[in-house]
């Protein structure tokens, strides 16, 4: 009998981990099953632009796994039960009827990710648009394309996604009057020569910037402030944070207060030894004792880690032991614009940033490399698939 790995999710973090597993072990020994709700994957990063009429290339999941022995399974997640080792699943593309049915596992990777948060604002739920998903990113894309010149703008949220909705807006519709609210200060975490350029692009892209602002409420027209002010808004964008899929709270596995897996380092719950956590889903922790933020940046390291110690395990290898460390953090500001924050491997801020096109080039080269890695997911290794010899098919891992 084959081992059997299922990987719940095929955003970046899951595609890239079921990949790497497929070029680490041998196929005969291994079955590896990833369920994912869409066909396609998701380039969440490029969410702003999907949402400002952008149309992005389609990446179908079965043509990206296609001859790596990955077998995808559209359908949503429905529950996980830890101590059967059974994930209930319900189709999601009608392509086989065959309605809610149970996977069984000997190794499960979960890596279901986030979405966004309306938290407890009232209103928020009701009139605010989204963008960390596809169907949010289409419905706001629907809502803009259908506002009037001089029409107003809200975008709610100072972190990476309110900053690149913002200014991806303002480019794509410069009739529009677009706005930002933050609850700090705008570019708080960003170095002063940071902070300087991203104030002078929203200037030019005639942003106004709404600093130490609390949004208290969310009308079809207005969004209220702490204050109590009212900023005009014909729609308003909801970017103050993400919220982890709410399955892992019913599962019994160790949790973080956010809902996160407690993770060690090799990505392997520190409750259950046989399910390893990536990406948003996960609570890990990098340099300096600091917990991943949620982004790209930490689901690929987390990916490689948690299927390279998953193969390290089942074959008899070594485990792996690299940091998991940042470099800099990526901003497109439009198009034509764009922002490089150098940073320390626990994610502060150095003096020293790229700007302008070439870092408008550089996000774009990211971006790109990411979609690549996960359209590609048996190539960037060295052909050297192990047999699972040494560790019995139904062992925990």
């Amino acid at each position: 009998m084959r081992h059997r790995i299922v990987v719940l999710g095929a955003g970046y973090a899951g595609a890239i981990a079921a990949g790497r597993l497929a070029r680490r072990l041998d196929p005969a020994d291994v079955a590896i099953t990833v369920v994912n709700a869409e066909p396609d994957f998701v380039e969440r990063v490029r969410m702003h632009q999907l949402a400002t009429g952008q149309d992005l290339k389609p990446r179908p999941l079965r043509e990206m796994f296609a001859g790596t022995g990955i077998e995808l399974r559209v359908a949503t997640v429905t529950g996980v039960d830890v101590d059967a080792r059974t994930v209930t699943v319900a189709a999601s593309d009608g392509s086989d009827g065959s309605g809610a049915n149970e996977l069984g596992y000997d190794t499960l990777v979960y890596a279901l990710g986030s979405g966004w948060n309306p938290g407890a604002v009232p209103g928020v739920a009701e009139h605010a648009a989204e963008i960390a998903s596809r169907p949010g990113a289409l419905r706001l894309r629907a809502r803009l394309a259908g506002l009037a010149a001089g029409r107003p703008v809200v975008v709610v949220g100072g972190g990476l996604t309110g900053l690149e909705a913002a200014t991806e807006i303002a480019e794509a519709r410069p009739d529009l009057d677009v706005a930002l609210a933050v609850r700090g200060g705008l570019g708080d975490t960003l170095s002063p020569k940071g902070r300087a350029h991203l104030r002078k692009v929203l200037a030019g892209l005639t942003i106004t910037v709404y600093e130490h602002t609390a949004v208290t409420g969310v009308a079809a027209d207005r969004v209220t402030t702490a204050d109590g002010g009212t900023i005009p808004a014909a729609v308003t964008v909801w970017t103050a944070g993400f919220a982890v899929h709410p399955i892992a709270r019913t599962t019994g596995l160790q949790l973080a207060d956010s809902g996160q897996i407690v993770v060690d380092g090799t990505m392997r719950s520190v409750s259950h030894p046989d399910v390893y956590a990536v990406g948003d889903a996960a609570w890990a922790i990098g340099s300096g004792g600091k917990p991943l933020r949620m982004s790209c940046a930490s689901g690929t390291p987390m990916a490689w880690q948690a299927a390279d110690s998953i193969a390290a395990r089942m074959t008899g290898g070594k485990l792996p032991n690299a940091p998991l460390r940042y470099v800099n953090q990526c901003i497109s500001l439009g198009r034509r614009e764009g922002l490089i924050q150098y940073v320390t491997a626990d994610d502060r801020a150095k003096p020293a940033v790229l700007t302008g096109r070439l870092a408008a080039g550089y996000k774009e080269l990211v971006c790109k490399g990411a979609a690549w890695g996960v359209a590609n997911p048996t190539l960037r290794l060295p052909a050297r698939r192990r047999s699972v010899s040494r560790v019995r098919a139904g062992a925990a891992l």
